[in-house]
């Protein structure tokens, strides 16, 4: 059987996003990774402060935010906009041959308006399909895609989509040419035991690991819902997983936790 050649792919949350300063040296370190390389941002908390700007309440539920038409509006604007073509911008002047996407461009990845029984979540997306033949010629073609969180429903209708899960999907849909690791990058070092020591990071957790933690009620909540895509997307052919600082990327020294099945 024929080698897969690898792909990186990785996700960058709102604490990297709304630091200037962490933005960038994140990505001076995605610049330096060789080979094929796939980014994916989140929003941060610029959504939610240009919202209250022009008057709307961000609502939210156990999290999750609910996107009206208005806040839509919001969310496309800021990031399929503003820090979509700032990240490839960025990137551009490291000598990185990025291109902006949102799940429309393309057809790249579309989506199903949520349709949850007891919560009207608004124009939420839930990842139905991705175009992994386009993904594959831009990447054979030294393109670097940068994904926003917006998808599209195929009939013309935007979609706020969780960044998280376009990265696992994504994850998966490649895996199936390339050999790929997904990195979650963000403020922490890893999964930690103790949310407030840094040192306590998580080096390795396996399904059976998960479970446990999951049971003693000693992993932190935010970060079920992380770790759920992650087995999601190692049981669907992604080779493999690292949640960490973006500091793994370079520094070999670095501690971060590699989620196995």
């Amino acid at each position: 059987m024929e080698n897969k050649k690898p792909v990186t792919l990785i996700k960058i949350g709102g604490n990297i996003i709304d630091n200037p300063t962490e933005l960038s040296q994140f990505l001076s370190d995605f610049s330096k990774i060789e080979g094929n390389k796939v980014l994916v941002h989140g929003g941060g908390k610029s959504a939610t402060k240009m919202a209250e700007s022009i008057g709307l309440a961000p609502q939210m539920i156990d999290g999750r935010r609910i996107t009206d038409a208005a806040m839509l509006d919001v969310v496309v604007m800021i990031y399929a906009g503003q820090i979509n073509k700032n990240i490839v911008a960025q990137l551009q002047a490291k000598n990185t041959n990025a291109m902006g996407f949102s799940g429309a461009d393309g057809n790249l990845i579309q989506s199903d308006k949520r349709n949850h029984p007891t919560i009207n979540y608004g124009f939420v997306g839930d990842v139905k399909k991705v175009n992994t033949q386009l993904l594959e010629t831009l990447l054979s073609n030294g393109i670097v895609p940068v994904f926003c969180a917006i998808t599209h429903d195929g009939k013309g209708q935007l979609l706020n989509t969780n960044a998280d899960t376009i990265a696992s999907e994504l994850a998966i849909a490649l895996s199936e040419v390339f050999d790929v690791t997904l990195n979650y990058c963000f403020e922490k070092p890893g999964v930690l035991f103790d949310a407030e020591d840094d040192s306590s990071v998580i080096e390795n957790i396996s399904q059976e690991l998960y479970s446990k933690l999951k049971a003693e009620k000693s992993i932190h909540s935010g970060m079920i819902p992380k770790l759920d895509n992650c087995f999601n997307s190692l049981s669907k052919g992604v080779q493999k997983i690292k949640i960490g600082h973006h500091r793994m990327l370079q520094d070999k020294t670095a501690l971060y936790t590699t989620i196995t099945l």
